[in-house]
C-alpha cells in the first residue's frame, strides 16, 4: 500500500496546508470580488467581472479619509507601543526588582482579557477624567491593547540573548551606549520588528475597542461595518486585497533579506 504509507508519512504536512488554505480562503474570496460589478448595492453574489473599482478606489464617499484615519492610529499606535513594549520587556529580563513576577504576570492579562472588557474599563476612564472621545482616545486605547504584545515579542527575543557577547563589547572598550546600539539592538532587532508589526495589525483591524472609544471619529473598520448594514462597496474589497498583497510582498521581502543573510554568514 503504497499510497497510504506515503499518506501516513506526510499527514502533518498535508494537514498543515490543507490549514493554511482554509485560512487563506477568504483573501482569495476578497480578491476575487474586488473585480465584480453588482448590480444592487451589495457585493455578495458574482455577476460581471470588472475593473472599475480598482481605476477609482477612492470612488466611495469617506472611505479613504478612514482609511487614512486608521493608518495613522496604528502608525503611532505601533511607534508607543514598540518603544513602551521594549522598555518593559528588556526590564523585566535583565533587571531584579520588587512586583518582578507581578508585573509578569499583569502583562499577559489583556491578552487574555476579552476585548469589550477592556474597551469598556478605558472608556470608563476616559469618561472619569472628561476626555474628550476621539483620535487620542483611540491612539491611547490602542497603544494600551497592543502594548502586552509587544512585550511579549521582544521579551522572548532578549531572553534568547547571548550576554557574553555584550560583554565581549565591554571588554573590548565599548561603552553601554555604543554597546547597546551595535551589539544589543541589532541582536534584538527580529523580535522588536516582530512586535511592531504584530501592533500595526493589531490596531489597524481593531473594531471594537476602537468603536467604545472613538466618538464621533470613523475608522476603516468602523466604515467598513457601517457600509455592510447599508450595501458593500467594491471599492473595500479592494482595499483589503491591497494590504493583503503589501502585506505578503513585506513577509517576502524579510524572508529574502533573512536568507541572503544567511548565505552572507556562511
Amino acid at each position: 500500500m503504497p499510497v497510504v504509507n506515503w499518506l501516513k508519512k506526510n499527514l502533518v504536512v498535508i494537514a498543515g496546508l490543507v490549514t493554511l488554505a482554509f485560512l487563506l480562503l477568504p483573501n482569495v474570496v476578497v480578491t476575487v470580488f474586488s473585480f465584480n460589478k453588482p448590480k444592487g448595492r451589495f457585493n455578495y453574489e458574482w455577476q460581471e467581472f470588472s475593473t472599475d473599482a480598482w481605476k477609482d478606489p477612492c470612488g466611495v464617499a469617506d472611505m479613504c479619509g478612514s482609511l487614512s484615519l486608521s493608518l495613522q492610529i496604528a502608525l503611532w499606535a505601533t511607534v508607543g507601543a514598540t518603544v513602551l513594549g521594549t522598555m518593559i520587556a528588556f526590564a523585566l529580563v535583565r533587571y531584579r526588582f520588587r512586583a518582578r513576577g507581578v508585573v509578569n504576570s499583569l502583562i499577559f492579562l489583556p491578552m487574555a482579557m476579552p476585548e469589550v472588557v477592556m474597551a469598556a474599563s478605558l472608556l470608563t476612564l476616559f469618561l472619569n477624567l472628561g476626555a474628550q472621545l476621539g483620535f487620542w482616545t483611540i491612539l491611547i486605547a490602542h497603544i494600551m491593547f497592543c502594548l502586552s504584545f509587544v512585550v511579549v515579542a521582544v521579551k522572548a527575543r532578549v531572553m534568547s540573548m547571548d550576554p557574553r557577547l555584550e560583554e565581549a563589547a565591554r571588554d573590548l572598550y565599548a561603552g553601554p551606549v555604543q554597546t547597546f546600539v551595535r551589539v544589543t539592538l541589532p541582536i534584538a532587532a527580529p523580535g522588536i520588528a516582530a512586535g511592531a508589526l504584530l501592533a500595526f495589525a493589531l490596531s489597524f483591524d481593531d473594531f471594537i475597542i476602537t468603536n467604545f472609544n472613538a466618538g464621533s471619529t470613523v475608522t476603516f473598520p468602523m466604515f467598513v461595518w457601517g457600509s455592510a448594514q447599508r450595501g458593500t462597496p467594491v471599492q473595500i474589497n479592494v482595499i483589503g486585497t491591497a494590504m493583503f498583497l503589501i502585506a505578503v510582498v513585506l513577509v517576502l521581502a524579510s524572508m529574502a533579506i533573512g536568507n541572503r543573510r544567511g548565505k552572507r554568514k556562511a
